[in-house]
């Protein structure tokens, strides 16, 4: 049986394209300026420069929905230990469901305000003695022999924290903590925001801390004054407070600006805080305007949350004071 034979290919030039190349090598025109590039640095400075010039030029932020309710913790009362960190409690009037005082304390003029003002506001007092308060406060914290039970603490809204700032008619200055999970680190933060003029920190609703009894003990009793606000979702949250005329900066070791060049530090400002380990997170990174970093000697690899903080909020408020 034969093999059917193929019909041969005719030789000759084969069909073009007909030009729909020729747009491709035309180009895309010439370069955009590094300012009108939404993803450039020049270009995240630009939009945040006009977003506060548009802010300020109203008088103020454009009015937020009022009335949201304050987000509790999750855990249950919390015990507030250490004579400043109870002292401050009281003082500003936090709402105490008893005061705890271990047997034949030492009193000092601390101790003495401490059960003036319980006493006042008819706060219970209880006695109890030194091991049974080691128990109950956990036995690595030092509690000088005085603990206060309060309720689970009451988290602000972000944008509530930033019309109580515009109505008092300051300058915002928040610190915002992304994936900062000991409570040290917050305590140290909210320590530091009180030092250095900051109205309030932000942390997130999840994967970060709370305001526990070890953040109230390490802050000496700043968390009293200084307010911590929870967002739900903190890169929602920092572009909401950007549409309000807010610059969101970023600390980062590999940051494009450094911190003594950093712009509108006189302008509302919110500074973002990672994890010292991961540092922050891609999204919250890019909604960032800028990601600035701290000169530090090259032996040392990196500082954590709280140091990072507390340098670049005196690096901002060094600036404020000048101008």
């Amino acid at each position: 049986m034969s093999k059917p034979q193929r019909t041969p290919r005719k030789k000759g030039p084969l069909k073009g394209t007909g030009g729909h190349g020729r747009k491709a090598l035309e180009g895309k025109g010439p370069t955009p300026k590094a300012e009108d590039r939404s993803w450039h640095v020049a270009g995240k400075r630009k939009a945040a420069r006009e977003r506060y010039e548009a802010a300020s030029s109203k008088g103020r932020p454009s009015q937020p929905p009022r009335h949201r309710k304050p987000t509790s913790a999750k855990d249950d009362s919390e015990l507030v230990t250490g004579r400043n960190a109870v002292l401050e409690a009281l003082r500003t009037k936090i709402p105490a469901t008893s005061l705890i005082l271990a047997a034949r304390l030492e009193m000092d003029d601390r101790v003495k305000e401490i059960l003036s003002i319980a006493t006042k506001r008819g706060v219970p007092i209880l006695e109890v003695m030194r091991p049974e308060l080691d128990r109950i406060s956990g036995h690595d914290t030092v509690h000088q022999g005085v603990a206060l039970k309060v309720p689970p603490y009451q988290y602000a809204h972000p944008i509530d924290l930033l019309e109580q700032v515009v109505d008092r008619g300051q300058t915002p200055l928040f610190v915002a903590l992304d994936g900062v999970t000991d409570p040290r680190n917050l305590g140290a933060i909210i320590r530091s925001a009180a030092a250095f003029g900051a109205q309030g920190v932000i942390v997130p609703q999840r994967r970060s801390v709370g305001v526990t009894a070890s953040a109230w003990k390490t802050s000496a009793g700043a968390a009293a004054r200084v307010p911590v606000a929870m967002a739900s979702n903190l890169t929602a949250s920092l572009k909401e407070l950007k549409s309000q005329g807010c610059f969101v900066i970023g600390l980062d070791g590999d940051g494009d600006v450094a911190l003594h060049e950093l712009e509108l530090a006189n302008g509302p400002l919110v500074i973002v805080v990672g994890s010292e380990g991961k540092g922050l997170s891609r999204l919250v990174a890019e909604t960032c305007d800028a990601i600035v970093s701290i000169p530090i000697e090259s032996m040392t690899e990196s500082l954590n949350a709280g140091i990072a903080a507390s340098v670049t909020l005196y690096e901002v408020a060094k600036r404020r004071s000048e101008r």
